[in-house]
Parts: C-alpha cells; structure tokens; sequence
C-alpha cells in the first residue's frame, strides 16, 4: 500500500467521521471543543479500563473460586 492512497484512505475516513457526527457543519471552534470533548472522554475511558477492569475481573474469578468451594491461595486450614 503506499503512501498516496493511504492518505487517501485516511482522508476518507475523516469524511465519513464528519458526516456521521455532523461536524461538518460546525464552526471551526465549535469542532475544536467537540473533537477536545470527545478525545478527552475516550482517554478518561482508556484510563478507567486499563485502571480498574483488571481488579474487577480479578474480584470477580476469586468470587466464583470461593463459589465453587475452592480455597484461596492464602488461606491456611486448620488440622487439630
């Protein structure tokens, strides 16, 4: 693939991306504090997920060990 239609391609993108959303009616500082919105929400998303997904999903299988009557790693039975 070169260069040229790629550029191409990525343009095109950004053309159905305007039409999808209607920024293209926008005025240019009207886009400037939509595109600024959106980048910011889809970071703090990002974040959110890389953040706090894994501790839930790990929650979520040492619930479902517990469930299913396995013990934790750390827990040390008692023998009398």
């Amino acid at each position: 693939m070169d260069i040229k239609s790629m550029k191409n391609c990525l343009y095109w993108l950004y053309c159905q991306f305007e039409l999808i959303t209607c920024s293209y009616l926008m005025e240019p500082w009207e886009k400037l504090l939509f595109y600024t919105f959106n980048i910011t929400v889809l970071l703090l998303l990002s974040y959110t997920a890389y953040v706090f997904v894994p501790a839930h999903i790990s929650t979520a299988f040492q619930f479902f060990l517990y469930l299913f009557g396995n013990q934790h790693e750390n827990t040390v039975s008692i023998v009398k």
